[in-house]
C-alpha cells in the first residue's frame, strides 16, 4: 500500500493508495460467495485452472454476441460483403430495392449507392419500391423492449443506420444531428420525442417505418446527384424487373463484427442471425427459425445439450449458455479473436449486461497464449465487478 501526499486548497492531504490487484485479488476471493454465478479459466491444453458452477446455464445477455460473430464467421467468412439488388421497372418508372438484410446501410453507404446509380444512367424515378420479403411481416425477437433507445431497435430486410435516427434541437430549429445524415420527413415527425437538445432514437416498433425512412434517406442522396424523385414509396415483390445494379458493402464481415462486439450492437447482432436462418431455410426469417439455426448448429457443432438460444443479441432472458459452453465456443473462436477488444490490459473479451445480469467472456493473454474464460453473474453486483474478477484471473493464474 502507498501513501501519497497531495496538496489541496493549501492543506496537505494523505491519500491511502491501494494497488488494482488487491481489489482484483479481493473480487475473486468473494467470487464464492456469490448465489448465482459461475466462472471457467482454461489454460492452453484445455484444462481448467479456475471453475465454479462452470456446468450451470446462465443468462449471457450480451456475451450472446459471441455466439452469434462464430456462427457468421464460420458461414461467411470474414471478407464476406453483404450485397443489394436494385431493379428499374421502366412502366412504373419505380426503382426497386430488394431488401438482404445488410445490417451496416450507413449514410455513407447510401451516398455511394446514389452515386453509383447516377453514373448507371439513373436520371428520373416516380417512385421508390420496397421489396422486404427476405423477412416476415411485423417481425419482433424476443427480448426487444419498447423504448425509444437505440438498443431496442427493430430488424427489417432493408435498413438504414442501424434503424436509428440522431436528432437534435438548434435554436428552435429540428436538425439531424450528424453532418453526412440528412433530415428526412420521417426522422422530423419523430421530433416530438426531443426534450433535450440532442436524441439518438430507433425508428420504432413497426419495420415499416424503418423500411420507409431507407427510402426517404435513399431518395434525399439521389436528389443531390441530380436525380430526379419523385415522392411515392410502394410495396411489393421484385417480379420481372431487370435487374439495374448490385451495391457491395463496402464494410467488410470482419469489419462489422469488430464494431458490433466494441459497441454491442443488438441491431447488427440480430440482423446477421436473422439473414443466416433465412439461407439455411430459404424462407422469410421469422423467430422460431432464428432459434431453430442457432440451437441446432451449436447442437451439431458443439454436442452442446441443456442450453436456449432466443435470438443473436443477448436481450432475452429465456438464453441460457454455461460458463463451460462459451469457453468451449471462444477455442473455436480463436481465429476472429483479433475482433475482440481490449477491456483491461491483455484481456479481450465481450461484456454482457442486463438487469441483475453481468457477464464477460473472452481471452486472458500471457505471452501470445490466449486462454479463454467465462464470468456470469446473474444476480446484482459492484460496477465492473466482472472486470476485476477477470484482472484477478490474469493475476492468479500465473501462479497456478
Amino acid at each position: 500500500m502507498i501513501f501519497l501526499k497531495k496538496i489541496r486548497y493549501g492543506f496537505v492531504l494523505w491519500v491511502l493508495m491501494i494497488p488494482s490487484s488487491v481489489f482484483a485479488d479481493n473480487a475473486l476471493s468473494k467470487f464464492s460467495t456469490l448465489e448465482n454465478a459461475g466462472l471457467l479459466l482454461v489454460d492452453k491444453s484445455g484444462q481448467p485452472v479456475f471453475s465454479d458452477h462452470a456446468n450451470i446455464a446462465f443468462i449471457p445477455a450480451s456475451t450472446t454476441k459471441l455466439v452469434t460473430a462464430w456462427l457468421a464467421l464460420k458461414h461467411w467468412g470474414e471478407d464476406h460483403h453483404f450485397s443489394t439488388h436494385f431493379y428499374l421497372d421502366d412502366s412504373t418508372h419505380t426503382l426497386w430495392v430488394k431488401g438482404s438484410g445488410d445490417p451496416f446501410l450507413i449514410s455513407e453507404e447510401l451516398e455511394r449507392i446514389a452515386k453509383n446509380l447516377k453514373k448507371q444512367g439513373l436520371h428520373q424515378i416516380d417512385a421508390i419500391g420496397l421489396d422486404s420479403s427476405l423477412f416476415q411481416k411485423k417481425l419482433l425477437l424476443p427480448g426487444t423492449g419498447r423504448s425509444n433507445n437505440p438498443y431496442d431497435a427493430v430488424p427489417s430486410a432493408i435498413a438504414a443506420n442501424f434503424n436509428t435516427i440522431n436528432i437534435k434541437k438548434s435554436r428552435g430549429e429540428i436538425i439531424s444531428a450528424e453532418s453526412q445524415t440528412p433530415l428526412t420527413p420521417y426522422a422530423r415527425s419523430l421530433s416530438k420525442q426531443l426534450k433535450n437538445q440532442s436524441l439518438r432514437i430507433n425508428t420504432g416498433r413497426d419495420p415499416t417505418n424503418a423500411e420507409t425512412y431507407f427510402a426517404e434517406l435513399l431518395a434525399v442522396f439521389l436528389r443531390k446527384q441530380g436525380v430526379k424523385v419523385g415522392g411515392q414509396i410502394v410495396r411489393g415483390k421484385i417480379d420481372g424487373q431487370a435487374l439495374y445494379y448490385t451495391h457491395i458493402n463496402s464494410k467488410s464481415l470482419a469489419e462489422m463484427i469488430q464494431a458490433m462486439m466494441k459497441y454491442s450492437t443488438n441491431f447488427l447482432a440480430n440482423q446477421l442471425v436473422l439473414v443466416l436462418s433465412a439461407e439455411a431455410y430459404h424462407r422469410p426469417a421469422n423467430t422460431a427459425d432464428v432459434q431453430r439455426y442457432m440451437e441446432e448448429t451449436l447442437a451439431s457443432n458443439f454436442h452442446w445439450k441443456n442450453f436456449i438460444m432466443k435470438e443473436g443479441a443477448g436481450l432475452s432472458r429465456d438464453n441460457r449458455l454455461s460458463p463451460a459452453q462459451l469457453v468451449q465456443l471462444l477455442h473455436e473462436f480463436k481465429p476472429w479473436k483479433h475482433l475482440l477488444p481490449e477491456i483491461e490490459s491483455r484481456i479481450f473479451a465481450k461484456s454482457g449486461t442486463l438487469n441483475k445480469i453481468s457477464t464477460l467472456a473472452g481471452y486472458i493473454v500471457d505471452e501470445n497464449i490466449w486462454q479463454p474464460f467465462a464470468i456470469m453473474m446473474n444476480q446484482a453486483v459492484p460496477y465492473k465487478y466482472r472486470n476485476r474478477i477477470a484482472i484477478a484471473l490474469s493475476n492468479e493464474k500465473g501462479r497456478h
